[in-house]
């Protein structure tokens, strides 16, 4: 009996025979069965620096995406074909399977990465996998995609971009350009910064020179009423 995630199958004597839920007949000599690995297997894709993906405005992203596979086990025919064209041992192999699909999943990325500027990339996540599940497609060679995560995504660093590639020449002045315009944006905001702190700082300098002010007149005049009540005081004991 097949455990979870496995596929009995015999060759020799009859053919081909697959059984995933139960047993299977097996004569000595006659016939050889083998298990198959039918779970589910990552397939991890990481481009960077020079071998980034290229997007729609010519910027590159770094990305790491996991692609999850599995032999297409809904399908007898389907675990015949891989047990024929790669082998029971081999089908779950994940130096196999990186070799098999490798070229198949950093294509669809290329071709979903240049719907998107990098911008979107970041913005669109759930839009962007959808497309690459949709460039990679159904053809597998027997096995089924069930899902891709976006492990990792960033702006390649433009030292790392090649300045006599006409794409990645694009790229350096677009994000020279940005860079600079931020630069602009950023100072702006420094010197608006600094501007108001000194206006608050005047603000509050007049405010304590008015405090003071009050005060001191209101210390004169305190004085002088304190002046005038004394002096009344002397002028009534003089009459007296």
């Amino acid at each position: 009996m097949p455990r979870q995630g496995q596929a009995l199958v015999r060759t020799g004597l009859g053919g081909i025979k697959v059984a995933t839920a139960g047993g299977i007949f097996v004569l000595p000599i006659v016939h050889r069965l083998e298990v198959m690995d039918i779970s589910v297997k990552e397939v991890v894709i990481h481009r960077h620096g020079p071998t980034g993906l290229i997007c729609r405005d010519s910027l590159r992203a770094d990305i790491q995406v996991t692609f999850y596979v599995r032999v297409e086990s809904e399908d007898q025919e389907m675990i015949k074909h891989v047990a024929q064209t790669i082998g029971c041992q081999r089908a779950s192999d994940p130096q196999v399977l990186s070799e098999l699909f490798e070229p198949k999943f950093s294509d669809a990325l290329k071709t979903a990465g240049r719907e998107f500027n990098f911008e979107d990339l970041l913005n669109k996540r759930k839009a962007f996998r959808e497309a690459i599940l949709k460039a990679v497609g159904t053809d597998l060679n027997g096995y089924i995609l069930d899902d891709a995560a976006i492990d990792l995504l960033e702006q390649t660093k433009i030292e790392d971009l090649d300045p006599e590639n006409v794409l990645d020449a694009e790229g350096i002045k677009l994000i020279t350009e940005r860079t600079a315009a931020q630069a602009v944006l950023t100072n702006e905001f420094q010197r608006n910064k600094e501007r108001d702190i000194n206006k608050k700082n005047v603000e509050t300098r007049e405010m304590i020179l008015e405090q003071n002010r009050q005060l001191a007149e209101a210390e004169e005049k305190q004085k002088r009423e304190v002046a005038a009540i004394k002096a009344r005081e002397e002028a009534e004991t003089i009459r007296i």
